[in-house]
């Protein structure tokens, strides 16, 4: 079985949303002579790296990630590239790959990435997109980005779209080496009761 990982390192330095909680490890137990085993702490956003937005991100009344249907992250998906020049991708410029798409989707909006640097100016999804991948029956949209939203829109009005679909939301994904096509997609949030969302180790396999 060959799986194809989409995730991020999670690593001390990364890159994170301005003013957001960076990435920190400390050392808790050392093996030596009087430890036996190495243990380490975290410390992080729960949008540090591949993640899952709840509902609660973007709607104080919505749903926190320890409730959602662990059935919407696991199963078929269809890889896009969706890279263009434009601020936002609009749905004419995925219409083309959709004949037959399952109802999971991951859109490859940018080039290969930098996990140390924030993608300042990144590509995000039109609000029309996400409403007519909606109506086309897709639960599931993932974006190798780390927002669907612009970074400096305060509406934040394809996170509304997905609100009001009630769709899922993945961010921060690795879709640079991954070829356009059909997937199964395994993308499993911690189960953090009652927060706005919780990283994953995406993965894809034939």
């Amino acid at each position: 079985m060959t799986l194809i990982d989409i995730s991020p390192s999670l690593r001390v330095g990364m890159g994170v949303f301005p003013g957001d909680a960076a990435f920190a490890v400390s050392q808790t137990f050392a093996i030596g002579p009087d430890c036996p085993v190495n243990v380490a702490s975290i410390a992080m956003s729960t949008h540090c790296g591949a993640h899952v937005d709840a509902p609660l991100h973007y709607d104080p009344a919505g749903a926190s990630i320890d409730t959602l249907d662990l059935a919407d992250f696991i199963g078929p998906a269809r890889v896009i590239d969706a890279r263009g020049t434009g601020a936002l991708c609009g749905y004419e410029e995925i219409a083309s790959a959709l004949d037959g798409a399952p109802p999971r989707l991951l859109l490859r909006l940018m080039d290969r990435g930098d996990e140390l640097a924030w993608p300042t100016g990144f590509r995000a999804l039109a609000p029309e997109t996400v409403e007519r991948l909606a109506r086309r029956g897709i639960r599931l949209i993932g974006v190798d980005v780390p927002s669907i939203d612009p970074e400096a829109s305060k509406d934040l009005p394809s996170h509304m779209a997905c609100r009001r679909h009630d769709l899922r939301i993945v961010e921060n994904l690795v879709l640079a080496d991954v070829a356009p096509g059909d997937y199964e997609l395994i993308a499993l949030p911690l189960k953090l009761r009652g927060l706005d969302a919780a990283p994953v180790r995406a993965v894809l396999r034939r």
